[in-house]
């Protein structure tokens, strides 16, 4: 995934990114600061978080790959954002060695539950991070989406294989170690006091639509982005999207 204010990525960030963008503005006319403090967990290379820091927000973004945090260092300074942005290795397990608790107005856990042991402590430990009144967005994989998208393959053992799976894996090959439903992952939100303010379903057809349409044809590109946009708000979509958005708030 790639910058989201770049044309051809936000086919598949853009409904993220739009949320985001509002709640932070939100954040900002509640806190009564125009710099927030925002914490990006598996932010990897700042997909998110250069695009935050452009606003004018600080940034520490935890990652356990060396790697990805140095290309965010990189992508960082190209962006004229160094200064607000700050990389620090480590996990959503051991979060509170490296960062601070109650420390953040806005955290963001982007395509961390999938991975994680233990995703409710994954949620857990994001919402120990946030101030009071803070924000938490949460993006995670879909069942429904990749159920869709095997059977579509003709991968129908697959398919069925995920619809059934506790994980949602559709095999031993399938490279996401564990995927969500909507109500999972309010249920997950819930349980730690936050109150969920929206769902969003993310590439409802970003993924299926062939990528040689999109770019050759005609106004595909922004007739796509706003069908996703009026899907993603629709529960009916949420149960076939590849990733499923959650944006909760502490009262």
């Amino acid at each position: 995934m790639s910058d989201p204010l770049r044309p051809r990525a936000s086919l598949r960030t853009a409904v993220v990114w739009e949320v985001l963008k509002d709640a932070l503005e939100r954040r900002v006319k509640t806190a009564g600061r125009d710099v927030l403090d925002v914490l990006d967990t598996g932010g990897g290379t700042g997909n998110f978080a250069v695009p935050v820091a452009r606003l004018g927000h600080r940034v520490t973004v935890v990652d356990p790959s060396p790697n990805a945090l140095f290309a965010l260092e990189r992508r960082a300074a190209e962006a004229g954002v160094a200064d607000r942005v700050r990389a620090v290795q480590g996990d959503a397990h051991g979060l509170f060695d490296v960062v601070e608790r109650g420390g953040y107005d806005t955290v963001l856990c982007h395509g961390v539950l999938e991975y994680v042991d233990d995703p409710a402590e994954g949620v857990r430990n994001a919402v120990d991070a946030l101030r009071p009144a803070g924000t938490l967005s949460l993006l995670a994989a879909g069942l429904g989406g990749a159920v869709l998208a095997r059977a579509l393959a003709g991968h129908f053992h697959e398919a069925r294989h995920a619809l059934t799976d506790p994980t949602g894996r559709w095999g031993e090959g399938d490279p996401v170690p564990r995927r969500f439903t909507a109500e999972q992952l309010t249920d997950l939100v819930s349980a730690t006091g936050l109150r969920v303010g929206a769902v969003h379903g993310v590439r409802v057809f970003a993924d299926l639509v062939p990528g040689v349409l999109v770019d050759t044809e005609p106004g595909a590109m922004e007739a796509l982005l706003k069908l996703e946009a009026a899907a993603a708000e629709q529960p009916a979509f949420h149960s076939v999207a590849t990733q499923l958005h959650v944006l909760a708030e502490r009262d």
